[in-house]
């Protein structure tokens, strides 16, 4: 089910429409009042989320969303106006996966909605993938550490999942940018050290094998006897 969050009624039933007719489900809301009393009793596959939202903006909704931990891991695709180049980034640095800039046209919608989908829920060839007591369970989309469940971003997910199915790996800032955001993000460069520093806080002991490797990028150092 993706859900469109967009005030304006006529723009909100197209993007209904269009992911209907190209055989999505889809639900839209009004406001942020009305996406939070939906959220009680159902829960989106991915959500396309309007910067301008009444009562309460996109980018305060998406960190509220991404605070959550029954929550946290729902894609969203930020939709901002044309040249609203801050509230791209803000929203790409607090999680979101991907952005529309208005007016843009349906079937750019649905190309980055099945994009996103397929990044943030590739067909498993592994399920498991372990290191030590860390453990990422690619079919359920969860992270643990001795049987502890860690809490993670979209982008913090994508990005251990990469390093623990290419241990010892050196992957170039280029090469991250473009297999977690996307090869069209144009956003701030530090994004990716942010993220980076919040993954390796968030896995504690482990976040130490993230090895940052000069002039290049980063790399996971598997696990040696921990």
């Amino acid at each position: 089910m993706i859900w469109c969050i967009e005030d304006d009624d006529s723009i909100r039933d197209i993007e209904i429409y269009a992911l209907q007719s190209t055989g999505f489900e889809a639900r839209g809301f009004a406001n942020a009042d009305a996406f939070w009393t939906a959220l009680t009793t159902e829960k989106p596959t991915l959500i396309i989320l309007d910067v301008m939202v009444p009562g309460e903006d996109g980018v305060s909704l998406l960190t509220r969303l991404k605070q959550l931990p029954d929550f946290c891991h729902i894609p969203v695709i930020m939709a901002t106006a044309k040249g609203a180049e801050y509230d791209k980034i803000k929203g790409l640095d607090l999680g979101a996966d991907d952005y529309l800039v208005k007016p843009f046209g349906m079937m750019e919608m649905v190309s980055r909605v099945k994009a996103v989908l397929r990044r943030c829920h590739p067909s498993p060839a592994a399920v498991v993938y372990q290191d030590g007591g860390l453990i990422l369970n690619q079919e359920e989309h969860t992270v643990s550490i001795d049987d502890v469940r860690v809490p993670l971003r979209n982008k913090e997910y994508e990005l251990l999942r990469l390093f623990l199915t290419h241990p010892g790996v050196a992957f170039s800032r280029d090469q991250l940018f473009n297999q977690i955001w996307g090869t069209d993000y144009i956003g701030d460069s530090r994004t990716l050290d942010v993220h980076i520093r919040t993954l390796r806080q968030k896995l504690g002991v482990y976040g130490q094998q993230i090895e940052t490797v000069r002039g290049v990028g980063y790399r996971w150092e598997a696990d040696h006897g921990r």
